[in-house]
């Protein structure tokens, strides 16, 4: 097993998707990218930690490649808005891959430089691509598996359902 950490916007709609990959074993949400030791979720909301929520998951490179991990990424966010995805604004809802090693950080970096040449968006890239160290948190338990559970809530209903489906059918190939 590997592990991949990525920060798309909220946690809720990334862990949301990625679970349901087929070969991703387990996803944490938690928050990676800042200098404030053990931040609580408010104190990342607040936008002063310099923390982005993001996910960690455990894959097995045997069934999903690291490469397809990165598409999936970049697929189901916006890589252009700095600081936001959708309603969600601040630092904590950037675009981010924290790579886990020297190969991660070079796959990143390639994908995205064929993402700017490619001029799909209008607007350059703005995904940062950085060392994850060893600052990833954990987010607080109620957190985790957040759209499984609380699906009905209006957050849930109104902005990760449409996510989620739009990710079943462009990835329907993928999914365990």
């Amino acid at each position: 097993m590997e592990k991949a950490t990525f920060g798309s916007g909220c946690f809720w709609c990334t862990e949301a998707m990625f679970q349901q990959l087929n070969g991703v074993q387990n996803v944490i949400p938690g928050y990676a990218g800042g200098q404030t030791k053990n931040p609580t979720y408010k104190e990342v909301c607040s936008g002063q930690t310099g923390h982005a929520e993001v996910i960690q998951l455990d894959y097995d490179p045997a069934i999903i490649s690291y490469d397809e991990l990165l598409e999936v990424f970049w697929k189901t966010h916006d890589p252009t808005t700095l600081n936001r995805q959708g309603n969600d604004v601040g630092t904590q809802y950037r675009s981010a891959v924290f790579y886990h090693n020297d190969e991660q950080k070079q796959l990143a970096e390639a994908y995205k430089q064929k993402l700017e040449d490619s001029k799909i968006w209008p607007d350059p890239i703005v995904t940062e691509v950085a060392s994850l160290g060893d600052n990833f948190y954990r987010a607080e338990a109620d957190h985790e598996n957040y759209y499984n559970e609380n699906g009905s809530q209006p957050y849930c209903a109104f902005v990760v359902a449409p996510k989620v489906e739009k990710f079943k059918k462009i990835f329907s190939d993928k999914l365990a």
